[in-house]
């Protein structure tokens, strides 16, 4: 049986000297300012970078002395850290210790790599391959296709991520569907109690089924009624804040008909790798997703797309895609790689 992509790289060697913590924070709009930590861990001249991205601003700030204050130094293996972290950040807790979790392991394994003088894919027999993107936008208020018509006068060949809301009319629905750019429709069904919600309406998944007869129908609702409404294009259903672990995609019934790997949620190195593994071995398509980083994160989710699924709408569009008006300049899909270096990174620039 051949090696674990997890197993290989927790032989790696790992020495930490010291880490420090940073915040960086983004103005997204009224309201609301978009918090995140990087994490670097300092070994042997070596720097490895990480990013916890948990969308609380109040706990981003408030655990940052306590991040700070870990004792993380010594020369291990990055299993061994990995182990170690678990003490720190309990993986069956809730979400937030899984993205910082996410944060110190990807840390770790950057460094680790830079350690060894190794890129990722080279520590793993794999290459780098050219990236397809597709980029998640909101329409705005009143929602209109103004935004991403806007994209696509820039970038003709650009591609989408939309999160349908009751709201849309159905000329809306025409219109966007008119443009041939639409990939991933998430439904969010899976959220209660956040900004996202959007509980089942039977009137706008019929409107999804309709409008759009090629995209992926990402965490639609599990609501009887919901089930037998979507019944015939299952083999489009697509999962992604439920799934946690490999477990998570075996118990999922009917089949799925792709997995979104959001390494964040995941929680760990292992628990990422295993469930990717997972699903390549039963032939689920993949695509990555985002989760609005600022600093080191989206260029380590775009490695894994990158070397395991490239070929997939990933949700892992270069930052400048994510914030500002429509404009030109901006990296075309699919990123083409240049030369790897050392460490856990994308090799964009």
């Amino acid at each position: 049986m051949d090696t674990g992509a997890y197993e290989i790289l927790s032989r790696l060697p790992l020495r930490i000297d010291r880490h420090e913590v940073r915040l960086h924070e983004m103005e997204v709009s009224s309201g609301f300012t978009r918090v995140t930590t990087e994490i670097l861990l300092e070994g042997d001249g070596h720097q490895g970078l990480g990013e916890d991205v948990s969308y609380n601003e109040q706990l981003q700030r408030a655990r940052f002395p306590e991040v700070a204050a870990l004792d993380l130094s010594g020369s291990t293996t990055l299993g061994d850290f990995c182990e170690r972290l678990e003490s720190f950040f309990p993986v069956e807790q809730v979400e937030e210790k899984l993205y910082a979790r996410w944060g110190f392991e990807a840390a770790a394994l950057d460094l680790a790599l830079k350690q060894a003088g190794l890129s990722f894919p080279e520590a793993l027999g794999r290459e780098y391959r050219p990236l397809r993107f597709v980029v998640s936008t909101r329409l705005g208020s009143p929602p209109s296709a103004g935004i991403p018509k806007g994209w696509l006068a820039q970038h003709p060949k650009l591609e989408f991520k939309l999160d349908p809301q009751s709201s849309w009319s159905e000329e809306l629905f025409q219109e966007l569907a008119e443009t041939g750019s639409v990939r991933i429709l998430d439904l969010k069904a899976a959220y209660v109690g956040t900004p996202v919600d959007q509980p089942y309406d039977p009137e706008m998944y019929e409107r999804v089924k309709r409008y759009f007869s090629n995209a992926w129908i990402e965490d639609p609702s599990r609501e009887p009624e919901a089930v037998a409404q979507l019944a015939e294009v299952r083999d489009r259903w697509s999962w992604d804040a439920i799934i946690h672990s490999a477990e998570d995609v075996k118990s999922l019934d009917p089949r799925p008909g792709a997995i979104n790997i959001k390494p964040s949620r995941l929680g760990t190195l292992q628990r990422t790798l295993e469930t990717i593994e997972y699903c390549l071995t039963q032939e689920i398509p993949l695509y990555g997703g985002g989760q609005f980083e600022l600093g080191p994160g989206r260029a380590q989710i775009q490695a894994l797309a990158s070397v395991f699924y490239a070929d997939g709408p990933n949700d892992v569009a270069p930052g400048g895609y994510n914030h500002g008006d429509p404009r030109t300049g901006l990296p075309a899909s699919p990123l083409v790689p240049r030369t790897a270096k050392p460490g856990f990174r994308f090799p964009l620039e």
